[in-house]
């Protein structure tokens, strides 16, 4: 993590066409803002894809230019910015152990219990397991087992995140805008 800077949540919707990301990417390129987590996927309504990406950044004003940036693409329908606080957010991570080493460690149960985490695999050969948590939780994990047994393969998502808020913001957008078009419609008629 970067020192004095804050870590900023953007999340962008937009249809899912070609070359979208392409663009998004060298808006942040431009601004010379690294991405430190990229997640995408279908969002709750149908046909709009959700971008969540992670910047750091220690002034608050560019991040407000990024969004607008980000907003002026044609295939974006809406951007925004959060912190931390405005958010609950998760990222998955997976490591891969040796169970040999695993079981000479202890059990298997108590690093369950331990770490709450999920067994995915168990092999004679290896043992893979699923955290769910923020970056200082999986983080962690993986500190504490690389030290104590040694991990073989460790794999993180980018982070996952929903607003605090009781909808999502991109549905009072399309709701207004359905509004406005039925009162255009309205007036020509």
């Amino acid at each position: 993590m970067e020192e004095n800077k804050t870590l900023y949540t953007i999340t962008i919707f937009s249809e899912n066409t070609v070359g979208v990301l392409n663009q998004i990417t060298t808006i942040f390129t431009r601004r010379q803002l690294n991405i430190e987590t990229l997640s995408v996927s279908p969002s709750a309504i149908k046909g709009i894809h959700k971008f969540t990406i992670t910047t750091f950044s220690d002034d608050e004003e560019v991040m407000k230019k990024l969004v607008r940036l980000i907003d002026k693409r044609v295939d974006i329908l809406k951007a925004y910015y959060n912190t931390d606080e405005d958010l609950v957010h998760q990222e998955l991570a997976l490591y891969k152990l040796s169970t040999e080493k695993v079981m000479a460690h202890g059990s298997i149960e108590y690093l369950v219990r331990k770490y709450n985490v999920r067994i995915l695999e168990v092999s004679t050969d290896c043992v893979v397991f699923l955290k769910a948590g923020h970056y200082s939780e999986t983080q962690g994990l993986f500190d504490e087992l690389a030290e104590s047994i040694g991990v073989l393969q460790f794999v993180r998502s980018g982070r996952i995140a929903i607003t605090k808020s009781k909808v999502e913001r991109l549905s009072d957008m399309l709701a207004k805008r359905e509004e406005e078009h039925k009162r255009w419609d309205d007036k020509e008629n």
